[in-house]
């Protein structure tokens, strides 16, 4: 779909790149999140992009073909498919996150190496200075690693470490995931649900008890 056609005028328009560091949950939640909302809302507009070995991490975290999960929702481009509106600037699309970011595409995307659709979106969205949050999954970091995500912050983009919170009473895994989901939608400009916001009634209790033992 074209993005100057009608039933796209007024909608923020979403890239969400998926890489194969682990991580997969992330990718599929806030895929579910914005289908949801695309659906209930109808004021955002999604599309994604895969590496090459995103499909394998999929299948492994979270089972199933990663392709035939998103078909039917949302449109998912070749990995070297140029046509995509969002492989250009003039397109006009809105932000994108790369959930979750492998230390190599992050290598890639701050040396300005746009081999895959995934690359280039990331390019055109840092040259444009439109939003890139991303979403890196990997441990312990090497200097590499930290050099070239403090290249990226640089260069404008949002480097936003898949690092679950608890203040929020987080219990489960699902509640651990909403809480960086959440928090990319927040970089992406989209208003949610997901998490406890710090200084909410809930949170409030765990302020005091710090307080009171002395912590800062």
């Amino acid at each position: 779909m074209s993005s100057t056609s009608s039933s796209s005028k007024g909608k923020r328009k979403i890239v969400i790149g998926i890489t194969g560091a682990s991580g997969a949950p992330y990718a599929k939640r806030i895929l579910d999140i914005l289908d949801e909302r695309t659906r209930r809302v109808g004021d955002v507009e999604v599309a994604v992009c895969l590496s090459s070995t995103a499909p394998e991490v999929w299948a492994l975290e979270c089972g199933g073909d990663i392709r035939e999960a998103i078909a039917g929702r949302f449109p998912i481009w070749g990995m070297r498919d140029y046509k995509a509106p969002f492989a250009s600037g003039s397109a006009g699309w809105h932000a994108m996150a790369i959930v979750p970011c492998s230390m190599s595409t992050v290598a890639r995307i701050a040396h300005g190496i746009s081999d895959t659709l995934l690359t280039r979106a990331a390019d055109v969205m840092i040259k444009e200075r439109r939003t890139l949050v991303v979403v890196p999954r990997e441990m312990p970091l090497s200097v590499i690693h930290l050099e070239n995500l403090t290249a990226l912050a640089k260069a404008g983009a949002v480097i936003q470490p898949a690092m679950p919170s608890f203040y929020g009473k987080t219990k489960t895994l699902e509640q651990a995931i909403d809480t960086v989901v959440g928090r990319t939608l927040d970089q992406l400009g989209l208003e949610h649900d997901l998490l406890k916001r710090w200084g909410d009634q809930d949170t409030r209790g765990a302020d005091k008890t710090e307080q009171k033992e002395g912590k800062p």
